[in-house]
């Protein structure tokens, strides 16, 4: 029997192939790894994890998170063989449970990945203004941050419209500068002449810096260090369009960038933590990144420089990964003509095959979220929390509804088999579980500045959905209307 070609399986599915199919196994498995990303998430929420239960529940709740987050994952990669897709999980569940479905999980994902973009890259320009002050003794102030976050994300855009073969590129490239890169630092860090952390303090140490009481509380609220950094591996599913054979190489692109991540990030994280000197001097470092501070420590200024730079290069990897994996949700979102002026946004360059419009989009976009920056660090992040809180329930929802469907759901060759109801039931309950988690005060007393607006953030978007659906998605919404044409005609999507 012959087998089915990527675009046949498209063709099935009701969608016209424009994007250009140039990505293999490995990289698809890169984009989601990039996304992923250990030294950005890591990195940027060690000092967070410090003062929320410490060791022994960063590197615990690493443990369960992961295990946790592998499980969705493979839930999802079963969707992702059956609808390889560049809409990823809205596809699924609009295919799965209806167009409203679809439009709910689109604007929960979207808004994800644009505030991901917000934040990775946010954190990428913190990270190079801690360099500067280090390098040129410059003090990072509000506007110089928002400097090079605007400069990051107009190189991000500039890389992603030249075509997906740099970006394929671009994140293979990624994948062993942060497996080497984790080597680096965790070897420089063990092997370098300073005293150093016992088992006992990095295994069993607890410190709460949040003002509850409850040693359990805590753990669920530090268990967000892993939770925050476990988001992204729907990229897998949103350039499945331009990878080849992706019926199976997307599906296992999710899961080998989950449990990469998570064999890597504990040996990060156990690293930081043996090589770490002042507990307090650490959280309160003047360089503002508490690892920068144990890179000071233990080697130096040169020597922290150095592993300083091999992280910020990894988060712009990272950055460059999910504007590559949200330009692709916009196109086709855009395509199901659910987005003001989709016209524009699902056009394709026709020499580089690339969404092009959908690229400055997702760099335009997370810019503007950010700039609340400049005057309230609260409202900041209020915005970029829809990152964590959008996005996880978008990759539970195709995967209940799979379950739902029950015998009339129809896998793809990348399948659970027998195992597609246990794993999918504790995946649901897991996304249910951690998106609460979410939403939870994580300090006392509650203030304007240290209150989570991650639940608020949350609202926001369902009311979003909820409002645009009424206005604008009864009547406009079509799952691959605007992709879809007769033979003769001219696709929409051609020019730029």
């Amino acid at each position: 029997m012959k087998p089915i070609s990527d675009d046949d399986v498209l063709a099935a599915l009701g969608i016209r192939p424009e994007l250009s199919r140039k990505m293999g196994t490995f990289g698809n498995f890169a984009i989601s790894f990039s996304v992923i990303c250990i030294l950005a998430g890591g990195m940027s929420l060690f000092g967070f994890g410090l003062g929320h239960g410490g060791p022994v529940v960063m590197l615990g709740s690493w443990l369960v998170i992961g295990f946790l987050t592998l499980l969705v994952g493979m839930s999802l990669a079963d969707v992702v063989s059956a609808y390889p897709t560049s809409g990823g999980p809205y596809f699924m569940a609009d295919k799965l449970g209806g167009p409203r479905w679809g439009w709910w999980t689109g604007w929960l994902n979207l808004l994800g990945l644009l505030g991901a973009i917000a934040g990775i890259d946010y954190g990428a320009a913190a990270f190079a203004g801690a360099f500067a002050q280090m390098q040129w003794g410059i003090t990072p102030t509000d506007g110089s941050t928002m400097l090079i976050f605007g400069c990051i994300l107009l190189l991000h855009g500039l890389l992603n419209s030249a075509g997906v073969r740099l970006v394929t590129l671009l994140n293979s490239i990624s994948v062993w500068w942060q497996l080497v890169g984790v080597a680096v630092i965790v070897g420089a860090l063990t092997f370098a002449p300073a005293q150093h952390q016992s088992p006992d303090f990095v295994f069993t140490h607890f410190h709460n810096d949040t003002g509850f009481s409850s040693p359990f509380y805590v753990a669920l609220v530090g268990s967000l260090l892993a939770g925050y950094t476990f988001c992204g591996y729907d990229a897998s599913a949103h350039v499945a369009e331009e990878t080849t054979d992706a019926q199976t190489s997307a599906p296992r692109g999710i899961v080998r960038s989950i449990y990469v991540s998570w064999a890597a990030g504990f040996v990060l994280i156990a690293g930081l933590l043996f090589a770490m000197q002042d507990y307090t001097a650490t959280q309160n470092t003047v360089t503002g990144v508490p690892p920068a501070q144990i890179f000071l420590d233990v080697l130096g200024a040169s020597g922290a420089k150095v592993l300083l730079l091999v992280v910020i290069v990894a988060m712009l990897f990272c950055g460059n990964a999910e504007v590559a994996a949200a330009s692709r949700m916009i196109y086709a979102f855009s395509r199901s003509r659910a987005l003001p002026m989709w016209q524009s946004w699902q056009l394709v360059n026709e020499r580089t095959k690339t969404p092009t419009r959908a690229v400055w989009f997702a760099v335009i976009v997370p810019f503007v979220l950010a700039l609340p920056a400049l005057w309230s660090p609260a409202a900041y992040g209020a915005i970029t929390a829809i990152n964590a809180v959008g996005m996880i329930p978008a990759y539970g929802i195709p995967v209940y509804l799979a379950l739902r469907k029950g015998r009339d759901y129809q896998p793809g060759p990348w399948s659970l088999g027998r195992w597609r109801k246990p794993v999918g039931v504790v995946a649901v309950a897991y996304v249910v579980f951690i998106t609460g988690v979410f939403c939870l005060p994580q300090s006392t007393p509650i203030t304007a500045d240290s209150f989570n607006y991650a639940g608020v953030t949350l609202v926001v978007a369902l009311l979003l959905a909820w409002g645009t659906w009424l206005t604008r998605g009864k009547k406009a919404y079509q799952l691959t209307a605007a992709n879809t044409a007769q033979p003769g005609e001219a696709l929409l999507g051609e020019g730029f």
